[in-house]
């Protein structure tokens, strides 16, 4: 392992769904020598991509889980994340983002900025990770390249560049003018492996002059010396424009645009080149760690090597020889036999075996510098679990998690299933934060909550496969929340005699909506009405009545309850009287306060050929969906509409029928809206109906 931060660059490769990215990564690691022979995500040959290394990822062409691997260009050594773009494995995203120095933005030349791209840059700017864009696809038929760049500008808002201009489209496509040496670049071989350099076709020098004049003007914003040279009219060497965008992109103020075809071998080694001169090295971002003994005051870390070390387990996987725990270092070295401590368990830590992953195959080694990516074996922790030298409480900023929208009951066929889907649940929990399980108290089934359909049916299918377990399922649920619509009063006495000491208190103040969040509580009692030290009892029994609303024995968000009056008896008074009046309190005042049902909404595009437009609207209609907006790409239509959750069960069979499977959609949360009335009183029913039957 070299010792040489400079030439470390830690880059993950992200984009919707379908743009390309694990073929462009499988070509990264052929032209880097990692593999000798190209497999294809969707190959004949059965064998599949090197980075999608589990069955059902090969099966189904799509990446599920992230792969990491590292690979050597250029005297660089490049270590890489290869991410879902499924919205369901968000998660995943979420967490290489969050452990990269920068990004390749990768998309389809035919399909350009799509709703998934714009997920992804969210979640860049989210993590300030700089990138580069790839436009992929250039060999598609109806590929323009040139609009993806302007939708790149004007969807994303970014300062999008282009470094290069293809040589022919479509079938025609031959190869790439390189605007910064002004040659044109072809690639020869089976593979392409061979770079052969020409000069620039006479029919696009004019376009490639013009496109280079940009180029070099939007950089010069960034280098006085760059300025200078255009002034004087002098000859501006390449190092000089590439010192200059690598400015830009550090900064996230320029992304340079590259272009060409993973699938047809063209336009990759020139993206290589790119990563190693653009993208940052661990060095130059500035990583920040919160220290927990002085109220999270933020620390900037070094990436020198030999300071106390700081590390972040980002991804954990079960494989047969036990836990295997991702870690980026961001400070220090974590070397074999060292002792760490987690800093959210306080408990020591004994590195055992380290590792560098090339897809589902590891080699072992001695040490893991500031900057770089490794694994570690038989550490128990959780992801996003801090480690750092004794001393030290520092802990790294953790993950967006985002919550839930929906549920599955599922029910184990026989005793032999019940003990592996168990040992599956433990581990599935552990290793995906959006994954969840919980045994419902009422009718004692296991229920398990994610971010889709598609989420839940591939868990599902690991369970049977990796564990052996078949289990039946359940209908869909989805994550109904309950909340009021106008202000209340309640004035609630809680009384209670039998032999001894009774029960005494009461409460008195008003619960109204809040706009932005979920529970809000004020006390506003003057005089000691309520002694106290009752007042924390008062909060946590509106607290417990959240959990399950008078409705639909759903969630309760949204409310602000302020207390300001009540009574208290000097011998029947006690916290547990406290909180009984504050139970019935809250239900006196739910009643009164209008309450309604809210359901998730999300947020679908669908990408239909322009012919099946009106059939595509018409379904989403049936579905209450919005339509929010339609547009003309080229040969493609996409609509984008809101659409309830409740109704997207079973869509991706419907628009397949209705389309000739010509059609795909995306969909992700948004938010929370109301539930129309004739809907909500059948929910209301068969929520009591539900209750019998468990009863």
């Amino acid at each position: 392992m070299k010792q040489d931060i400079e030439h470390v660059r830690n880059i993950g490769i992200s984009a919707h769904i379908d743009s390309g990215k694990t073929t462009l990564t499988e070509r990264i690691l052929f032209y880097t020598k990692r593999i000798h022979a190209i497999h294809d995500v969707k190959g004949k040959d059965g064998v599949g991509a090197t980075m999608d290394s589990m069955e059902l990822e090969k099966e189904r062409g799509i990446t599920i889980a992230s792969a990491a691997t590292f690979c050597e260009w250029d005297n660089h050594e490049i270590n890489i994340i290869d991410t879902p773009g499924h919205v369901d494995f968000t998660i995943e995203v979420e967490r290489s983002l969050r452990v990269l120095d920068g990004a390749i933005l990768v998309l389809c030349s035919v399909g350009g900025v799509q709703s998934q791209s714009i997920t992804v840059d969210q979640q860049m700017k989210r993590y300030k990770v700089p990138c580069i864009a790839f436009i992929n696809k250039c060999d598609r038929s109806g590929a323009d390249p040139f609009r993806v760049a302007r939708q790149l500008k004007e969807k994303l808002g970014h300062n999008a560049v282009p470094m290069q201009i293809p040589i022919g489209l479509e079938a025609d496509l031959e190869g790439v003018v390189d605007l910064v040496s002004m040659q044109a670049l072809y690639f020869d071989g089976d593979n392409g492996e061979t770079v052969r350099i020409e000069r620039i076709p006479t029919n696009l020098l004019e376009q490639a002059e013009h496109h280079r004049e940009a180029l070099i003007d939007a950089a010069s914003l960034f280098s006085d010396d760059l300025t200078e040279a255009i002034l004087e009219e002098r000859e501006i060497p390449e190092e000089l424009i590439y010192a200059a965008v690598r400015q830009g992109v550090l900064t996230r103020k320029i992304t340079p645009v590259f272009m060409g075809s993973a699938y047809k071998n063209k336009g990759v080694q020139p993206l290589l080149d790119a990563v190693t001169r653009l993208l940052p090295c661990p060095a130059d971002i500035e990583n920040e760690a919160l220290d927990t003994d002085q109220d999270e005051k933020p620390v900037v870390l070094s990436s020198n090597p030999e300071a106390p070390v700081v590390a972040l387990a980002f991804k954990l996987e079960d494989g047969q020889y036990g836990q295997l725990t991702y870690i980026r270092v961001y400070q220090g070295s974590l070397k074999k036999a060292d002792t760490v401590y987690n800093v959210r368990t306080g408990k020591k830590v004994k590195i055992g075996r380290l590792v560098r992953m090339h897809s589902d195959q590891m080699e072992d080694i001695e040490m893991i510098p500031a900057g770089y990516i490794g694994a570690l074996f038989g550490v128990d922790c959780s992801s996003g679990d801090t480690f750092a030298a004794a001393g030290q409480s520092l802990s790294m900023t953790s993950m967006f998690v985002p919550e839930p929208v929906i549920s599955l009951s599922i029910v184990p066929v026989d005793n032999k299933a019940q003990v592996n889907m168990s040992k599956a649940l433990n581990r599935f929990t552990k290793e995906d934060p959006t994954f969840r399980t919980f045994v419902s108290d009422e009718t004692g089934e296991t229920i398990i909550e994610g971010m889709g359909e598609l989420h839940l049916e591939v868990y599902v299918e690991r369970m049977l496969r990796e564990y052996k377990a078949q289990v039946e399922t359940g209908q869909p649920r989805v994550a109904y929340r309950e909340t009021i619509t106008q202000r209340a009063e309640f004035n609630y006495t809680h009384k209670k005699q039998t032999g001894g000491s009774g029960q005494y208190g009461r409460i008195a103040g008003y619960l109204e909506p809040v706009a932005d969040a979920e529970f809000v509580f004020e006390n506003k009692i003057t005089g000691g009405a309520i002694p106290t030290q009752y007042i924390s009892a008062c909060e946590k029994g509106f607290k417990k009545c959240l959990a399950k609303g008078p409705k639909m024995e759903v969630p309760v968000t949204g409310i602000k309850v302020e207390i300001n009056d009540g009574a208290a008896h000097a011998v029947d008074s006690s916290e547990m009287a406290f909180q009984a009046a504050a139970r019935g309190a809250f239900l006196e005042g739910y009643a009164k306060a209008k309450p309604v049902i809210h359901e998730p909404i999300m947020k679908v595009v669908v990408e239909t050929p322009t012919e099946f437009q009106g059939a595509v609207m018409g379904l989403l209609n049936q579905r209450r969906g919005i339509i929010v907006g339609s547009q003309d790409e080229g040969p493609m239509c996409v609509v984008e509409a809101q659409v309830p959750l409740a109704e997207m069960f079973g869509y991706s069979t419907v628009l397949r029928s209705s389309t000739q499977g010509k059609a795909q959609f995306t969909m992700e949360f948004m938010t929370y809206r109301r539930v129309p009335q004739s809907i909500a009183e059948d929910l209301v029913k068969k929520a009591a109906e539900d209750k019998k039957k468990v009863a």
